[in-house]
């Protein structure tokens, strides 16, 4: 199978409010996918549709070659999955709570549980009532992946824990992936995100504003410094994220095709210096939050300062 998850054309509502509006995205088999958003911005809802434990209002949804309304049962069955607050039985231990589940799932279930444990250092005799938030997220992932299953959905699962658990996690999302298995990642850890990636999406509001490989995104996406010998806007021939003015100096976030020379701003007549910086993803994603998706450059001196004035706010 190429494909993990399929989703075409979906929106969802809930009363007047819109979680999803006309997404559609595709998650390659084998890959770390991270849907990245600020709170409210339709990652959970995503989630719930794509488990069978909402319904979309309009659009299709398959997740491993099943339809998401149609079988969500079996979707449950072959897919891992770890919330943001997983629900445990506080009174069970580790060890009973991996009894427990095993029931659910074929041989041998147990055994690769425990194996799981014992890599993440959880003592099975604990009662999960005793245990840390670390300690509990990690058995939540045992949980998970002791199935082994095609694919892991991680909603906000680093959130609250400290920095060697959040590392465990993301090696874990590392080894998943290259044994040929699907990471799909909802998180605003946007630096940890950053570092075990293949394709990233962001969205807004329900609006998916993009879908794009996390290599492709830091090769076409530049952040230029240009210096002006008077107070006019240089002219740029390409896409502008987002723009702010400093007296003389201007600040851009450009998408442009890959290896393009920004010395030739120099040769226009205002233009003192130029200095050019890969941005990290985090300052990628704020751009994309704080300007609008279609906004393009443009030579209108207006339109570039109303664009500045409107970032600055």
């Amino acid at each position: 199978m190429t494909t993990a998850i399929e989703i075409s054309r979906v929106s969802k509502r809930f009363g007047n409010h819109t979680a999803l509006d006309d997404v559609s995205l595709t998650v390659p088999a084998g890959t770390v996918f991270a849907l990245l958003g600020e709170n409210g911005a339709g990652k959970t809802t995503t989630i719930k549709l794509l488990l069978g434990l909402e319904e979309a209002d309009s659009g299709s949804m398959h997740v491993l070659g099943m339809d998401c309304r149609r079988e969500a049962e079996k979707i449950r069955r072959r897919v891992g999955y770890v919330p943001e607050q997983p629900a445990l039985y506080d009174w069970m231990t580790a060890s009973e709570i991996g009894w427990f589940t095993a029931g659910f799932y074929p041989e041998p279930y147990e055994q690769e549980y425990r194996k799981l444990l014992e890599r993440f250092r959880v003592p099975v005799g604990r009662k999960i009532s005793q245990m840390s938030k670390g300690m509990r997220a990690k058995v939540s992932l045992s949980l998970a992946i002791a199935h082994q299953p095609e694919l892991l959905i991680l909603d906000e699962p680093t959130s609250g824990l400290d920095t060697l658990v959040r590392r465990e996690f993301l090696e874990s999302m590392v080894d998943i992936a290259a044994e040929g298995r699907t990471v799909l990642l909802s998180s605003h850890q946007i630096s940890e995100v950053e570092r075990v990636a293949d394709i990233v999406a962001i969205v807004r509001e329900g609006e998916l504003l993009v879908v794009e490989s996390l290599d492709s995104l830091k090769c076409q996406i530049r952040e230029l410094t240009i210096t002006m010998s008077g107070s006019r806007p240089p002219e740029l021939p390409c896409e502008t994220l987002s723009s702010r003015q400093r007296g003389r100096q201007w600040q851009f976030l450009v998408r442009t095709p890959e290896n393009t020379d920004f010395d030739n701003l120099t040769q226009q007549s205002e233009v003192v210096a130029v200095e050019t910086r890969t941005p990290s993803l985090e300052e990628i994603f704020v751009a994309y939050m704080q300007s609008d998706k279609r906004a393009s450059c443009t030579t209108e001196s207006e339109s570039l300062t109303a664009n500045s004035q409107e970032v600055e706010r």
